[in-house]
This record gives C-alpha cells, structure tokens and sequence, in this order.
C-alpha cells in the first residue's frame, strides 16, 4: 500500500532535482533594493508582469522609496504613476495605508512576520511569503499563478486552490529548497509550462510529467 507514495516521493525528488539544475541560481523577477520596496513592487504585481512593474518602479521608487515618502503622496497622484500596472485604485490606496501602518506601528521598517505582514492592506499569503522569502531569508514558498500551474501539472502538487498548494509543497519539497524551488517553479511556467501551450517537446521534465503523461494517454 506504501510503494505508490514511496514511488511518488521519488518522482518528486527528481523533478526538484532536475529543476535546480536548469534554473540553478533563479532570482526574483522584480527589481528591489530592500523590503520595503520589494513590498510595494509586489503588491503592484497582482495581475501585472513583472517588466511592467519594473518600468513603473524605476520611476517610482526614484522618489517615493520609503513608506514616509510615499504616504505623501494623494491617491491619485499614485494612481497616475502607477496606472498601467492596472488596477491602479486599489493599489494606491493599499499602498499608501500600508505605508502609513508601516511608518506608524512598525517605525518605517517592514514586518518580518507572515501574520503581520498579511495584515496590511493588499498584502496576502503570496505577498508576505515573497517578501519573507526574499528580504528576510525565512525559508517560503509564495503560490502564484505559475507557481500553482506547474507545481499541480507536475505532480508535486494535487491541490485546487493556491492555500492547498502552498501546503503541498512544503510537505513535498525540503525546507532548505522552498524558497529556491519557488523560482524554478515560477521561472519553468514562464519559459516552458506556459498556461495556453506549454512546451511539453522541449521540457526536461515531460518523462515525469503527470500532465505530459495524461495528455498522450
């Protein structure tokens, strides 16, 4: 009754193992210099890619870079900056409380707490978890749209949503390995295991692949 987990587990370290190879050395998409900025870029990702963010932000950040620079800011002054990441209402007015909670119960400085950081307004379990993973070094792992595609199209994870997913992959893949594995993850579903046509010719992992397999039963 054992073997069919046991023979999943080792399907499982394989494909971590071959990811960490081809992507070896990933690094986030969005540009940043410190948490707080890595917070704001990531709140302006929501449904945005990661290039038009940078654009934004390279404008952005070059004056408002620190939660009391940018809590002077109208709402509708931010809104201009940063209207071509869409949804450009609700992020103003999230970044801007956030960088008031921020400055006022927090000193400036960024929450280093997943139950701290969800608080804020716009900031989510995916949020909180890039921003821990990646300005704080606690080990992570943020469930994005890539991240939840190919995880579930693998087989590393059987989930239906990005909560279950999370805690799927943190029982399938090593603690030391979560934030890495976050990037291989996201980075394979932007070059190869894209959402309309993946490129199941070319990956390096379609032998292992649930997805693959179940498409050429």
């Amino acid at each position: 009754m054992e073997m069919p987990n046991i023979q999943l587990k080792a399907k499982q370290t394989e494909m971590l193992k071959r990811l960490s190879v081809v992507y070896a050395g990933a690094k986030p998409g969005l540009d940043y210099k410190d948490a707080y900025t890595l917070l704001i870029a990531t709140i302006l990702s929501a449904q945005c890619t990661d290039k038009r963010v940078n654009e934004v932000t390279k404008i952005l950040f070059n004056k408002y870079d620190t939660p009391e620079k940018m809590m002077q800011l109208a709402q509708k002054q931010l809104e201009t900056i940063i209207k071509s990441c869409g949804f450009y209402t609700v992020k103003a007015k999230n970044i801007i409380e956030t960088s008031k909670i921020i400055n006022k119960q927090y000193n400036g400085n960024v929450p280093d707490t997943l139950e701290d950081l969800t608080k804020l307004p716009g900031v989510g379990r995916k949020t909180a978890n890039v921003v821990l993973s990646n300005a704080f070094s606690v080990p992570a792992i943020a469930v994005d749209t890539h991240v939840f595609r190919v995880s579930n199209r693998l087989g590393l994870a059987h989930a239906k949503n990005e909560y279950e997913t999370e805690m799927q992959l943190m029982e399938a893949i090593p603690m030391s390995d979560w934030s890495d594995a976050h990037h291989w993850l996201i980075w394979h579903g932007r070059e190869i295991c894209s959402s309309r046509k993946p490129k199941c010719d070319i990956c390096p992992l379609s032998d292992i692949c649930e997805y693959y397999s179940n498409a050429i039963e």
